[in-house]
């Protein structure tokens, strides 16, 4: 596991240099009372869950689990 340390409002991506696609970026958006509010970019195509709506789907209980992710989706900008 890579473990960075950032800012408010600094990011870190994922890509690959060969190409020098961005893939996904991640952006440090408020840390406030211990909680941190990240924003997310990257093709609409490449999903995005929460670790536990990603456990739902992958065991089968995609149904809700994708009506929640399509919602939270959504809601990216």
């Amino acid at each position: 596991m890579l473990v960075l340390t950032r800012k408010n409002r600094e990011s870190v991506v994922i890509g690959r240099p060969e190409d020098l696609e961005v893939m996904l970026e991640i952006t440090i958006l408020e840390i406030e009372g211990g909680r941190v509010r990240l924003g997310f970019e990257a093709d609409n195509k490449m999903p995005i869950h929460r670790r536990e709506v990603w456990d739902r789907i992958c065991n089968g209980d995609g149904a809700a689990a994708a009506a929640a992710a399509a919602a939270s989706r959504t809601e990216k900008k």
